[in-house]
């Protein structure tokens, strides 16, 4: 638990820093070598988009998804006919309704018929999430193959890699990771903010202040996908509050579409939106 006196101390960072009043562009990086990358981004762990459409030869990105017949060019569907040779594959997936939550295991064929509007017209949002590639078939882990930037940027050693899919909208409430990541657009786009380590704790100190809560900021689990938690948490890094005296560049933001990647230093504070219409798929690998 959180003592009051560090809470306190917290959650005047976090008035000083603010949420989303002054946005800090994300930087991107002349090229996408891995000296660049580790100079610029990696070994100083400052958040940084690699060129456009860096990874736009990720398999997954044209196996995966389809254009959406009549919905214009750029709203995408899953590719049922492709990832139904892998239907009985048991992933995770994050049904919401309205403020209830369940995070449950289904065979890829339910998200398949969840994912297909005129299979099952949407009654609650399901998000295929952080399903980890190493639970998956060869055949879909050889479509998102490790970028050279994880195995060489650093000491080589990925400590975990996920899928999500998802129909837009699709949200992830403020949270850390305790490795660098390095996080893939396949479809669709997506709206990333960050803050930095004390930043973030600041926002997480004042927001479990303001809800009487005591949770951990290293341990999050189902309590910051739903209830006051996540309301609270939302209004924050997304709303913004009316007594907020924001200092300058407190918060980093950045939209990434199809085959553009985002590198995430470890510690820092991020959450995300889906926008837009129809799929959503990302990537993203977890590395020392």
């Amino acid at each position: 638990m959180l003592s009051q006196r560090a809470i306190g101390r917290a959650a005047l960072a976090c008035k000083q820093y603010s949420t989303a009043r002054n946005l800090r562009s994300v930087p991107t990086l002349p090229d996408a070598s891995i000296d660049t990358f580790r100079q610029q981004a990696f070994e100083p762990a400052t958040p940084a988009l690699l060129p456009r459409g860096t990874f736009n030869h990720v398999p997954a990105i044209a196996k995966w998804f389809l254009k959406a017949s009549g919905k214009g060019s750029s709203v995408l569907e899953i590719n049922r006919s492709y990832l139904s040779n892998y239907a009985s594959t048991l992933v995770p997936v994050e049904i919401t309704n309205q403020d209830n939550f369940a995070r449950i295991e289904q065979p890829l064929s339910f998200f398949l018929d969840a994912s297909t509007p005129l299979l099952a017209p949407p009654t609650a949002n399901i998000y295929l999430a952080q399903a980890s590639l190493s639970d998956l078939p060869k055949g879909l882990r050889e479509d998102v193959p490790t970028p050279e930037l994880v195995l060489n940027a650093g000491k080589g050693d990925v400590y975990n890699s996920s899928i999500w899919l998802g129909l837009a909208p699709t949200y992830t409430p403020l949270h850390r990771d305790p490795n660098p990541n390095l996080f893939v657009q396949l479809a669709g786009r997506k709206t990333v903010r960050l803050y930095q380590p004390k930043v973030g704790h600041g926002i997480f100190a004042k927001v479990q202040e303001r809800i009487g809560g005591s949770a951990n900021a290293a341990i999050r689990g189902e309590e910051m996908m739903q209830g006051a938690e996540k309301k609270a948490l939302e209004e924050e890094v997304w709303g913004g509050s009316d007594d907020a005296r924001p200092m300058k560049d407190a918060c980093w933001e950045v939209e990434v579409s199809s085959g553009d990647g985002l590198f995430i230093p470890k510690g820092w504070w991020h959450s995300i939106k889906g926008t837009g219409d129809g799929m959503t798929g990302s990537v993203n690998w977890w590395f020392r």
